[in-house]
């Protein structure tokens, strides 16, 4: 795990890191999912391998998220404790800014409703759901930082897990953009 950047904002945190999310020690990690909660590829896919059938079997008992929202479940035999899971839009959907948008915050507000303090995120949409990279940076991390400026929350730190340098770069220069 490679630490990239960090940003304070108000006694908080908003931090870069390069590696594997699923290898990450946070209260949760956010999971790119689909609505049905099917986590068969990419980083979902990851996520089961290594944490365990339980995150699956949680899943199915939820059944179904639509865009834009978020579920909670536990983490297997990942490090960290939950992994959320939140629903960010496939490109050609049509408002998908704003569908990202609603998909990050409801992770964030779900987190601080759980009352955790750390949280790590990846590049939501990003991969097989085809939004562009730089866009997908810039509303995380804008939307991240004004959350933390704007709300009572519990969350310490929101992090963002980039795996591949492309993406990294995207999220690097948003955040040299916030100072």
């Amino acid at each position: 795990m490679k630490l990239i950047v960090e940003h304070k904002i108000l006694n908080k945190t908003l931090r870069l890191v390069q590696g594997d999310i699923t290898e990450r020690s946070v209260d949760a990690i956010v999971n790119a999912a689909n609505s049905h909660l099917q986590h068969g590829g990419g980083v979902a896919g990851a996520i089961v391998r290594k944490g365990g059938r339980i995150i699956q079997d949680e899943s199915d008992s939820i059944g179904y998220t639509p865009v834009g929202t978020a579920v909670i479940t536990t983490a297997g035999k990942l490090p960290a404790k939950f992994v959320i899971h939140t629903v960010g839009p496939r490109m050609g959907e049509g408002d998908e800014d704003n569908k990202l948008k609603n998909a990050v915050l409801s992770a964030l507000r779900l987190a601080s409703e759980k009352g955790l303090k750390s949280v790590s995120m990846p590049a939501i949409s990003s991969g097989i759901f085809g939004f562009p990279k730089e866009r997908c940076a810039k509303i995380l991390v804008n939307e991240s930082a004004n959350f933390i400026k704007a709300q009572k929350s519990s969350l310490e730190i929101v992090e963002f897990c980039v795996y591949d340098d492309n993406t990294m770069e995207h999220f690097r220069r948003e955040f040299e953009r916030l100072k």
